[in-house]
């Protein structure tokens, strides 16, 4: 049995991972951590997921607790800021850690890799744990080989607070890498009557952000070649299409030292 601790627990994907981890046979929750957390039950508000009969929950607003319950493995989904704390702090005392918080920059990925070679901390950050978006990238870069030019379109709930997502940067650099041996046509400069119309532009692949209620987590790919396009597109209309590849990451996350990003390299992919 791996014990699990998750950091950002009363959030909305921390809930799910709670409620998911529980229902693994090979897999316990040890710890739910957040802001405002007490050591008791009713500061949590999560009794539907601690009462189920299962082994005994620590509750707490402290990092602390995730060595106090013999964590093995944390998930965070917090912000950005705070996840590259938690995760130092998590390598620093044993602790694997996969990171499902969005955002997190070059220099602070730099700063996790190079803590994890020194400690042989095994931290997992994915831009995205549905395992239909982690194909749809790959699915991408095959494409680019052969039709360069593309634009991204990617959809999220208007509480997501970074634009483009992960999802769509990674997605960006499978198209780039895809399309080496065919580089892309080069337009001439388009005209915007409203700046900004075009979107965000990475080396000619143009990116475009939605946000609006209702909405969960979808993006568009397509490219286009004489005569023809083609439309590679993964929506998550649920937060519970994204537990399987949680799951699959901390069960697998022993078995990778150092700092690993995407999922696709737990996947065989």
């Amino acid at each position: 049995m791996t014990s699990v601790g998750v950091i950002g627990a009363a959030g909305r994907m921390g809930r799910e991972v709670c409620a998911a981890i529980r229902a693994e046979p090979d897999l316990v929750l040890g710890a739910m951590i957040d802001v405002g957390f007490e050591n008791d039950v009713a500061a949590a508000g999560l009794g539907d997921i601690i009462d189920t009969g299962g082994a005994p929950v620590v509750v707490s607003d402290r990092l602390d607790a995730l060595a106090e319950a013999g964590v093995r493995v944390a998930v965070d989904f917090t912000k950005a800021e705070a996840a590259v704390e938690n995760v130092k702090w998590c390598v620093d005392h044993g602790i694997h850690v996969v990171v499902g918080t969005s955002g997190i920059p070059p220099e602070a990925q730099a700063e996790i890799a190079e803590l994890c070679g020194r400690l042989d901390g095994h931290v997992l950050i994915a831009p995205n744990f549905a395992i239909g978006a982690v194909l749809a990238m790959k699915f991408a870069e095959m494409a680019a080989a052969w039709m360069p030019d593309a634009e991204v379109i990617e959809l999220h709930h208007s509480g997501k607070v970074d634009s483009p997502s992960g999802t769509a940067l990674n997605t960006v650099e499978a198209i780039l890498r895809g399309r080496q041996a065919a580089p892309a046509a080069r337009p001439g400069a388009a005209r915007e009557s409203l700046p900004g119309a075009r979107g965000a532009s990475k080396d000619g692949v143009h990116v475009h952000s939605v946000r609006l209620p209702g909405l969960v987590a979808h993006q568009v790919v397509i490219f286009g070649g004489p005569g023809q396009t083609l439309s590679i597109r993964h929506d998550s209309i649920d937060r519970k299409s994204f537990m399987p590849g949680v799951i699959v990451a901390v069960r697998e996350i022993g078995e990778h030292p150092g700092l690993t990003v995407g999922l696709e390299k737990f996947l065989g992919l």
